[in-house]
C-alpha cells in the first residue's frame, strides 16, 4: 500500500487530541463526561519526504520535524486539490530531502 505515496506528496494526517481548550482548527469536538476536557481532532498538513522499504513513510512537518508514519494508517490520506490550493501555507515549504535523518522522532506520529 506504500506505493500510493511518493516523495513530495502532500498529505493530511488527522490527529486525535485532548485538552481543556480546543484549538480553532479543532473538528469533531466532544466534551468529556464531566466537562473538564474536550476530545477532538486536528488535521496536520505534511509532505512525504521518503517512502521506506518497510512500508512506512518519512514525513516532514511544517516546523521541520521528521516523523515515521505507517502508510496504512487510516488517519492518513493524500491532500485533496482544494486543500493543496487553499491550505498551501499550512504545508511544509521547500523540497523534501529523501533518506534517513538524525532528527527523526522515534515515536512516529504518536503523542
Amino acid at each position: 500500500m506504500a506505493a500510493r505515496f511518493r516523495p513530495g506528496d502532500k498529505i493530511v494526517y488527522t490527529r486525535d487530541k485532548c485538552s481543556t481548550r480546543p484549538t480553532p482548527r479543532a473538528k469533531n469536538v466532544v466534551a468529556a463526561r464531566r466537562g473538564e476536557s474536550y476530545h477532538y481532532q486536528v488535521d496536520k498538513y505534511w509532505v512525504v519526504a521518503d517512502v521506506m522499504n518497510d512500508g512506512n513513510l518519512l514525513v516532514k512537518t511544517r516546523r521541520g520535524k521528521e516523523l515515521l508514519v505507517a502508510a496504512t494508517d487510516p488517519r492518513l490520506r493524500k491532500a485533496s486539490l482544494l486543500e493543496r490550493l487553499f491550505k498551501a501555507d499550512q504545508f511544509p515549504h521547500g523540497e523534501p530531502q529523501p533518506g534517513p535523518s538524525s532528527a527523526r522522532d522515534d515515536q512516529g506520529a504518536r503523542g
